[in-house]
């Protein structure tokens, strides 16, 4: 009977948690919606309340409304006008003080992962932690610079060790880099080799993307 039971769970436990991540990500951009329709009532006049509350109550419509958002805010910057905006923008949050400590360094680390042309998360390496014999996978975000590159004689890399079953959090290191151990294996696969705990192991001869 036990381990019938534990086959079930094995089947629908996967389905059972994706199904539950989805709803809380639409449950947060609807939020995020609901929150914009609130300040829309509070600027347009009395007259346009009674439609705006009937958008409130549309499944889905905030998913779209923020992805047709996000799409037209991503052609817009594609122009000269448009960079310039976005230019006047960074200039006022660099402006206000306490915001624009977190949002200079939110957009660093935003600029470093999702640009095209990154580094960060390329390479999946081997590295010994949190002890000498005691192995584990870490991705290359880059290389230490500025004051602390001063004082670490060699060449050393930057690196972040992902925790178990969640790899949003972790550990930043900077090793030397002949103490770093690449991998053949791509992100993704490393990724997946992480997160189930080393249950799900790619092939040996798995190339890096």
């Amino acid at each position: 009977m036990k381990k019938y039971l534990v086959t079930g769970m094995l089947v629908w436990l996967p389905l059972a948690i994706t199904i539950w991540l989805l709803s809380w990500l639409l449950g947060v951009l609807d939020s995020v919606f609901s929150w914009l329709l609130s300040i829309s009532q509070a600027v347009l006049p009395a007259s346009a309340h009674a439609g705006i509350e009937q958008l409130r109550h549309v499944p889905g419509l905030g998913v779209l409304a923020l992805a047709a958002a996000l799409v037209s805010t991503g052609v817009l910057v594609t122009n000269i006008f448009g960079q310039w905006l976005v230019h006047q923008w960074h200039r006022l949050m660099h402006q206000i003080p306490i915001v624009k400590s977190i949002y200079s360094s939110v957009k660093q680390v935003s600029d470093t992962l999702f640009s095209s042309s990154g580094n960060a998360f390329r390479e999946a390496v081997l590295v010994q932690y949190p002890r000498q014999g005691s192995w584990t996978i870490a991705f290359v975000t880059g290389k230490p610079g500025g004051e602390v590159a001063l004082h670490l004689p060699g060449e050393y890399v930057s690196v972040y060790v992902p925790t178990t079953p969640n790899p949003t959090s972790g550990f930043f290191l900077m090793m030397a880099r002949a103490d770093v151990v690449p991998l053949k294996m791509s992100v993704d696969a490393a990724l997946k080799y992480v997160i189930s705990m080393g249950v799900v192991a790619p092939p040996a001869a798995a190339s890096r993307n």
